[in-house]
């Protein structure tokens, strides 16, 4: 019989979690296609960079990509790569890295079984159960960075978590790169739109890790994704912001926006050709720039609501698709990207058995950086405060999971069964009274209460629960001050860049 457990025992008081520290994933990574079908997908996507090519919107780009062998069309636009090229110059790409926080400690390793795990990203509303949804402000900006650095569940920032609408977008990424570098101790992010806001975020990571411009090109210390804007476009602004960070020997994560039906073929194999091509289009270019800088390969191909147009996320084709991914990623020998991500209104049912999907995805697919990891609903349009928690304990879970059960004489239990004989119960056994503490997985949310307790508890759903963690967990919330030198340095950077009027919209 199940015992009743005190009323307390989920009180946010008791919130704990498992200790900080990156995982690894032990486990072969799960392939869907053959060997021979990969190999097509690869042909395939280096037919259409050779017979179709990208439009590349930046000249300064082009200019690099002419210098080093790529076929320029007339229109000063059209790129073509011959797939010799593109193999040749992905191959100085690093299959591993480590990524750079504020302290040893927070330092994270990128590629091989190792994965990095993040909150939501570019969202550009908020929501929480007591407010509903609003504009993206600074205020929430600050606290889902808070929230970040507490929970022992996310490695590293992947963006803004909300866009800090009520800042001025000419000094924004000034604000907001600086706050996160004061609020967090784990490796930060910058948004790659055109040089001036790239070459700042850089700077600012570089003074608040209190390491000089020579140490930086050697310790990849930020990241920052590009997007192809598909079918077969790289956009101005982004690959100028690439440029600087390849310059400087930081990573980029080129990740293509292959919805399948809209911006790629319907098909799930069609629109990995694309995403496939558009990705390696990217990397191609990070090598042209610096041979030997990181990067990653990123994976984002679901499908759309065919019925509304509407991105679908955790999908099964977007699973597939994600899985897939980690077989062409380790053909090339490149880290993977990919993202927790749900099309969920809500922080609901729905938005949990989508992202689990999404999940199992990143953990079969051996994916080693995940985006969006905590708090994205909506298709990625709104950043959740419940659900920074919920899938806070999905990622706690996922990583429980990862860590084998040990086999061998204590566990195998043959003198706990013999102690207790048939027909008898375990509870008071000493193998149980050894290990009751440490032995199972311990939940951050989850409720294992009977019925009973649970309704005389005040019947809270795990989003109810889920509201009164993340409160507590910001009224425990420490800023992980800067020395005051490496401050005083910091404040005086953003203030004479704010004072030369920031960048100016793209």
């Amino acid at each position: 019989m199940r015992r009743g457990r005190s009323k307390n025992v989920r009180e946010v008081t008791n919130f704990q979690q498992a200790p900080y520290g990156q995982k690894k994933n032990p486990f072969q990574p799960m392939s869907i296609f053959s060997e021979d079908e990969i190999e097509s997908i690869h042909q395939a996507s280096l037919k259409v960079l050779c017979d179709t090519g990208m439009d590349i919107q930046s000249p300064r780009a082009v200019e690099i990509l002419k210098r080093e062998g790529a076929m320029i069309g007339g229109d000063g636009r059209r790129v073509r790569f011959d797939p010799d090229f593109v193999m040749e110059k992905i191959s100085t790409t690093p299959s591993e890295f480590t990524l750079h926080g504020r302290y040893k400690e927070r330092h994270v390793h990128v590629g091989g079984q190792s994965f990095i795990n993040t909150m939501v990203s570019s969202a550009p509303n908020v929501s929480d159960l007591d407010r509903g949804r609003i504009l993206g402000n600074f205020e929430d900006y600050s606290n889902l960075i808070r929230l970040g650095e507490i929970l022992n569940t996310v490695h590293a920032l992947g963006g803004y978590p909300v866009e800090p609408c009520d800042l001025d977008v000419r000094e924004r990424h000034l604000h907001a790169v600086s706050a996160a570098a004061r609020l967090s101790t784990k490796p930060l992010f910058g948004y790659a739109i055109g040089s001036e806001r790239m070459l700042d975020a850089i700077e600012i990571v570089r003074i608040s890790r209190g390491i000089d411009q020579e140490t930086l090109l050697k310790e990849p210390s930020i990241t920052t994704v590009v997007n192809a804007n598909s079918p077969l476009v790289y956009d101005k602004a982004l690959m100028e912001g690439a440029i600087e960070m390849a310059e400087h020997n930081q990573p980029v994560i080129y990740t293509p926006f292959t919805l399948a039906g809209a911006m790629a073929p319907i098909t799930v194999a069609g629109a990995l050709v694309q995403q496939n091509a558009e990705s390696l289009a990217g990397l191609t270019f990070h090598q042209c720039v610096n041979p030997g800088a990181p990067a990653i390969y990123g994976s984002f191909t679901s499908n759309v609501d065919m019925k509304s147009g509407s991105p679908a996320f955790g999908t099964p084709e977007y699973t597939q698709a994600t899985i897939v991914s980690g077989q062409l990623a380790r053909k090339y020998k490149i880290p993977l990207r990919a993202s927790n991500a749900n099309a969920s209104n809500a922080a609901d049912e729905q938005s949990v058995y989508e992202s689990q999907m999404s999940l199992w995805a990143c953990l079969l697919g051996q994916v080693n950086f995940i985006l969006h990891g905590h708090g994205w609903i909506e298709g990625g349009l709104c950043a959740s405060y419940e659900k920074v928690i919920l899938d806070a304990e999905m990622s706690q879970m996922m990583e429980a999971f990862l860590t084998p059960s040990p086999v061998n004489k204590d566990t195998l239990g043959v003198e706990a069964i013999a102690e207790v004989g048939p027909a008898a119960h375990f509870f008071a056994a000493q193998q149980t009274l050894d290990r009751y503490e440490t032995e199972h997985y311990n939940p951050l949310l989850s409720d294992w209460r009977n019925f009973e307790s649970w309704r005389d508890a005040g019947s809270e759903t795990a989003s109810q629960r889920a509201n009164k963690i993340w409160k507590q967990l910001l009224a425990d919330y420490k800023e992980p001050k800067l020395a005051s030198e490496v401050e005083e340095e910091l404040s005086s950077f953003v203030d004479k860049r704010v004072s030369e009027g920031g960048a100016p919209p793209l």
